[in-house]
């Protein structure tokens, strides 16, 4: 895989970093959300399939990036296919700082050492090309303001974004809720990124394995993943799909 376009963890992390503070928005969920992009990346390279809520690898050749790379053989090392929710809540905690020295050995963030209180020794992240970000959020805020259907690779990075929060930190305030609203609405037109969220919102959640709640009944399904569409009641959660958590 060339580096001529950016992956779709590396687009999230970089939406995550506030130019201000040089530190990432919603670090807890962030991981979870990183990890989940891998998936998709994975899916859109042609390495990895859904098959219902479980992912398969279908071709083991390196893509040529190596965080990437990791997560294949270890998906591959599975020997079967593994439940998206149990892959994204697996041992993979610390992707948010694997991605940022990543993006820093990529010349795509600059690590600025400082302290905090004078005395403890802390890092910040600003981004190398303030232009490059601004060309990532402008991408979500076309498909926001016109309402056009996106490209899977923007769709599942909103999907992403709104599952692990980053909407209010993209779009502050009650002027931003029609935006955020729209954010999270955008994940209907990516299946497999609609899937990876939900995923990635259930592992947040904990919410029991498929097995518990099978007396539920099964619902609609979209696409290619089998996952439910999300249902958001006014005022409330969102309800996630039936993405089991072994």
């Amino acid at each position: 895989m060339g580096k001529s376009r950016r992956t779709v963890p590396e687009e999230l992390l970089l939406l995550a970093l506030d130019p201000t503070t040089g530190t990432t928005a919603q670090p807890q969920t962030l991981d979870l959300g990183l990890a989940g992009a891998q998936l998709v990346e994975l899916s859109l390279a042609g390495r990895i399939v859904p098959e219902g809520d479980r992912i398969a690898v279908v071709l083991a050749r390196p893509t040529g990036d190596p965080t990437l790379d990791h997560a294949l053989e270890l998906l591959r090392r599975r020997g079967s296919p593994v439940r998206a929710a149990h892959w994204i809540g697996g041992p993979r905690l610390g992707l948010r700082q694997t991605y940022l020295a990543h993006l820093e050995r990529c010349g795509m963030v600059t690590a600025v050492p400082g302290q905090v209180c004078g005395v403890l020794p802390t890092t910040r992240y600003q981004a190398s090309d303030d232009c490059t970000n601004a060309a990532i959020k402008q991408r979500l805020d076309t498909a926001i303001r016109t309402g056009v259907p996106p490209d899977p690779r923007t769709a599942a990075l909103a999907a992403l974004a709104h599952s692990v929060g980053l909407g209010k930190h993209l779009y502050p305030g009650n002027e931003g809720r029609s935006s955020r609203s729209r954010l999270r609405d955008l994940i209907r037109y990516d299946p497999l990124g609609g899937m990876v969220a939900h995923a990635v919102m259930d592992v947040q959640n904990g919410l029991p394995t498929q097995q518990n709640r099978s007396s539920q009944g099964s619902g609609p399904s979209t696409g290619r993943s089998g996952a439910r569409a999300a249902v958001r009641p006014s005022g409330g959660r969102v309800t996630a799909p039936r993405v089991a958590v072994r």
